[in-house]
Order: structure tokens, then sequence, then C-alpha cells
């Protein structure tokens, strides 16, 4: 891998519990300045494969309507290069373990085409102006499981240690509130899959424009989340809710399912960690979802530094209509053909397991683009310290909001040699991020109706 660096003049290490001096005020006055709004390095790479970030996408391509498929505005872009088994050597600098560990596993079907890295990355303006507002001002709680005086932005855009990062990627923006449908599969070996489908509602309580650090602080939400499937209908019913608390140590995550057999509801402590996904197959944990979820307390955190990475982006062909499932989902990983690679700046992540703590994961690697605090690349590691998964988030800019977020994530099982996609949404509706949600629509008898209907 390149060697690491840090942001010499950003970062200060301190105590592992998450305790810190707040960003000094000369920091601060970075945003918007050498840095961009976010934190991230404003400025290109010395080769200028990486361009600098000039405010990422402004606005939707013609044509383009609220409901749609977002269609590519990169679409004439040309394959620079393309990254095979055989040239692997020389672009192993730009990959990580687990990337080249599927290189290794699938030899003949597996590749990777780069193409020029855009910064496509953009968000509304209340979003930069809140994350300079907290900048100095957001506080990891004691143990580094919550935050506290922040609402709306990036509570740490210049990060201290890996705890701060994790939790830029856990509370950056993606919208207000969401409906999504669309579902997940989970191919066999020989490429054979049952889709998986689900409707989902999630509301941000801490990206509506109107919160506060107070209220929110008072509530102790972060966000409410809702999720039923549809299909097959064998599952078709089941349905899960979930509070998740902004400070974990006073309140921890509350969750609730709905089982279509019992056709009651059911507190689910157990929803955390390392308890398998809904319909996963066994494939994923559950705080694999969104790359990375939850409380953070089982693990050591620490930050790595930066390097330039391959990692999936404006994965515009991945998420189209005209994308079908059959091509898209075949033996192994995903048909690299709709897969986009790009260069773009990271910051490295490593969590170790407590002492004494449980996990199927004994460490996880976390690799987060700079321009909008997503995973993009997960290295997860089992007890023994031997790569277990690969997971992988394809993300692209959601016009009509803006934010960038993920349209699909990959978690690969080295072992078993499958793989669960979860987002599939190209034969489905597109997300609708104008949906009016209160939080009426997240209590158990919400979700007792959301199994019945």
């Amino acid at each position: 891998m390149k060697k690491l660096t840090l942001l010499s003049s950003a970062i200060a290490l301190v105590l592992s519990c998450g305790a810190m001096a707040k960003v000094a005020p000369d920091q601060v006055a970075r945003l918007g300045a050498d840095l961009t709004p976010l934190g991230a390095e404003k400025a290109g790479n010395k080769d200028g494969s990486i361009p600098a970030w000039t405010g990422g996408i402004q606005s939707a391509p013609a044509g383009y309507k609220p409901g749609d498929h977002h269609p590519d505005p990169f679409a004439a872009d040309k394959v620079v290069y393309t990254v095979t088994k055989a040239n692997l050597e020389q672009y192993k600098s730009l990959l990580s373990p687990g990337q080249l560990a599927l290189f290794n596993l699938y030899p003949e079907t597996f590749k990777m085409n780069v193409y020029p890295t855009h910064r496509s990355a953009s968000y509304p303006q209340y979003v930069y102006d809140a994350t300079k507002e907290i900048a100095g001002k957001a506080e990891l709680v004691q143990g580094g499981n919550g935050i506290i005086n922040a609402a709306i932005g990036i509570p740490f855009p210049i990060p201290a240690n890996g705890l701060e990062a994790i939790w830029n990627h856990i509370v950056r923006f993606r919208g207000v509130a969401a409906t999504r449908n669309g579902g997940q599969a989970a191919p066999t070996a020989t490429g054979a899959y049952t889709l998986i489908g689900f409707d989902e509602q999630i509301m941000f309580k801490y990206s509506d424009q109107k919160a506060t650090a107070e209220a929110l602080q008072a509530e102790n939400i972060l966000f409410r989340f809702k999720q039923s499937v549809t299909t097959p209908a064998r599952l078709a019913g089941t349905a899960l809710l979930v509070h998740e608390t902004m400070d974990q140590v006073k309140t921890p995550r509350q969750a609730w399912t709905y089982n279509t057999g019992q056709r009651r509801v059911r507190r689910a402590p157990n929803v955390a960690y390392d308890a398998p996904g809904t319909a996963s197959d066994g494939l994923r944990t559950t705080d694999d979802f969104d790359m990375f979820n939850g409380s953070p307390d089982r693990y050591t955190w620490e930050l790595k530094g930066k390097q330039e990475m391959l990692i999936p982006y404006n994965s515009y062909k991945l998420h189209s209509k005209d994308t079908k499932y059959a091509s898209l989902l075949t033996a192994g990983h995903l048909n690299p053909d709709y897969v986009r690679w790009e260069k773009h700046r990271v910051w490295v992540v490593e969590a170790k397991l407590k002492d004494g703590m449980r996990h199927v994961y004994g460490k996880r690697v976390f690799y987060i683009d700079e321009d909008s605090w997503q995973i993009h690349v997960a290295d997860l590691y089992d007890a023994r310290g031997e790569l277990y998964r690969v997971a992988t988030a394809h993300g692209l800019n959601y016009y009509e909001v803006p934010t960038h977020w993920s349209t699909l994530e990959v978690y690969h099982d080295l072992n078993s040699r499958r793989y669960i996609a979860i987002g599939l949404d190209n034969e489905d509706k597109m997300y609708n991020f104008s949906v009016k949600l209160s939080d009426n629509d997240f209590t158990p008898a919400a979700l007792r109706r959301e199994g019945t209907r």
C-alpha cells in the first residue's frame, strides 16, 4: 500500500477515550479555503490524476426530473486503464489488501475499469454552513460512544482520531428523509440468486435544516429507520424498526421486529453488532449495513492517515434502469463492465476489537472518501487476523438533494466465494427524497401496520 500521510497541521493524537481539545479557530478557518467545506484537501494531487475540488455537481443533466434513475453526466468518459491479475503489480499501491484478494480469488474474471476522476460530491449550502459552525464545538461523549454539540454538519471535518472520522461517516448528510424500494441478492457460486425485495423509510433527524444540537441531545435521536420485506412470499411482511441514538451511552439503539408468523411486534436488542443482517444468508453483519453503523464501543479506532486509492465512484452505469439484474449479478462478483473505479484520496481508519469484547471481525479497515465521508471500501478480518470479507460501496451524486451516497453495497465473503449486493433498484422505483415523514411513521404500531398491509 502507498505510504500513509497525515495533514500535520490538522492532526493531534489524543487519548483513546476520545476526549480532545476543540479545533482551533485558525483550523476552522481553513474550511472553504485550502480545505473544502467538509474538510477535504481542495487541491488536486501532484500528477493531476486527482483534480481540484471545484464544488462538485451543481445541477442535474438536461431532461432529468426527480423520480428518474439518475443519468450519467460522465457517460462520454473512456476507460483510462484496466487493472487485471496480469498487470496487478503496477497498481498495488492504489489497492487495499481486500481488493488484491479479489484479484487472486477470481484471476480470470475480476478486473477494474478505471475512469477519469470526478470529484462530484456536493451538498446544500446549509450543510457547509453548519459544518463550519460546529467544527470547533462538536465533541465525543466519554468513550467515544456518541457525539454532542453537533447538528446537521460534519462534526469533525479536521479529524484528530479514528473515532471522529467514523462518526463523520455515521452522521454524514444523506438528505432529510427518503423512501427506498429495491432489494438485495446473494448469488451462489454458480450465479443463481433469489431477489429479496424491501420497502424502506428513513428520517435523518440530525440532518433536518431546523435541527439544533440542544434539541438533538434532548431527544437523543440521530435517525429513525423502518424496513419491510416485500418478496419472496415466504418472507413478505417481515419488518424492522430502528431508532438510532446520538449518545449511545445515555440510551443504546432501540429496535423492534415484526414477524408474520407470530403476528406481533417484539423488542429486538440483538439488532446490532455482528448479528446476521436481514435475509443475508449470513454474508454480512448488522453493523456492516451502510458499511458501518451503530455503536463503535467494541473497537479501538486509529486514524492511520490519508492515501490515494482506486474506489468505486460515480456509479451511474451500475445504477441505470437499463442495467438489468440478470446482466449485473454474475458468479463471484458484479459484472465488472458495469463498475466504474476512480482514483480518490481516502482517510484510512483501523478498528481493532477490544480485549474481552466479542465480534466476528477481529479487525476492520475502512477507506473513507475525503469529499463525502462515505466509506467506499472496507477490509474485514476474522479473529485469526485473516481476511474474511471485503465490502465496497458504489456511490453517486443524487442531484435532487444534492448528496453523495451509495447506490449499491457489495459484501464479498472470501471463504464461501459468495457475495451479497444490497440496494438493487435498477428495476424498481427511484429513491424519493421529497417524502414527508414524521415520528408517527416510526412507532411499533406503525411497524405492525407495515408488516400486515
